[in-house]
């Protein structure tokens, strides 16, 4: 039989590193709910010896069994239940599953209340001595080379700070694919953090091979990319039609329609449509 007034699922940040980090308000939380949905509960399950909580019920939520265990806390909850959402380490809902449960409980009118907590994108923001004020944060890396190359159109001209979580043995990829694509820009790796072994590395694109350490392929990683610089609208900063065709064909070969390739070239760029059609046109005209 449902409760009159339903539980109430608190989304409980954990430590990214050191333990210490957890907060006193979140410790309160985990040992007076009623539930803990979390994304590996063995790893939970240390959190929770540590701290000497022993929950209730303890359950996972990934992204394997979200459809199944999202309709178990919403079950739960309407039974007049509390409980606790937490990932591995930082804030669950950045990069995991989470952010499906917070859908599913707007969905269902249900209360959520989200701690304030740790968090490896801000942390590494903040340390990283880059732009703070304008900035995005772009999840894991994209593996297909076309997704790639869109991502890396739109960083060409974007000029907030970019934050992407990364795997070490993809970073060196990864960080030639940046230079190849937006040119010798500032960027920031950090790694482990709030670890033994905390590290950054600042440095231009063109400098990363050399300045990456064998130690810098392990750990998690978060990496900055400087954002564009404000250009001055001389001729010299226009683009020549070569470059225009260049960066219309490549989106044309990533399988963005031709009229939509020329649309977002001309915005980033600057441009009127026409004169990307222009450029277009001809190189056409060149064409014995």
């Amino acid at each position: 039989m449902e409760n009159s007034m339903p539980g109430v699922l608190y989304v409980v940040p954990t430590p990214i590193g050191n333990l210490e980090d957890m907060t006193l308000r979140g410790l309160r939380i985990l040992r007076e709910v009623d539930f803990i949905a979390a994304e590996d509960t063995r790893h939970t399950r240390k959190l929770l010896s540590h701290f000497e909580i022993a929950p209730d019920e303890l359950f996972s939520y990934h992204q394997h069994n979200v459809k199944g265990s999202s309709e178990q806390i919403v079950a739960r909850l309407r039974e007049g239940k509390s409980g606790a959402l937490v990932s591995d380490a930082g804030m669950p809902g950045i990069s995991d599953p989470g952010a499906e449960m917070i859908r599913a409980l707007l969905r269902e009118s249900l209360p959520f209340i989200v701690l304030p907590g740790a968090s490896a994108s801000l942390t590494a923001l903040v340390g990283s001595g880059l732009e703070t004020g304008n900035f995005r944060f772009g999840g894991f890396f994209p593996r297909e080379k076309k997704e790639q190359e869109l991502l890396v159109e739109h960083l060409r001209n974007d000029g907030a700070t970019t934050i992407f979580y990364e795997s070490p043995h993809r970073i060196r990829a990864t960080l030639q694919v940046l230079y190849e694509g937006v040119g010798n820009r500032r960027f920031v790796l950090a790694r482990e953090l709030t670890k033994l072994h905390e590290r950054y590395v600042r440095g231009l694109l063109g400098d990363a091979q050399r300045l990456l350490s064998e130690d810098d392929e392990r750990g998690e990683i978060v990496l900055l990319l400087e954002g564009c610089q404000e250009k001055d609208g001389t001729d010299e900063e226009r683009l020549t039609e070569d470059q225009i065709r260049y960066r219309v064909g490549r989106l044309a070969a990533a399988g963005i329609p031709a009229k939509e390739a020329m649309r977002m070239v001309a915005k980033e760029a600057g441009l009127s449509r026409r004169e990307v059609y222009q450029a277009l046109l001809n190189d056409a005209g060149d064409e014995p």
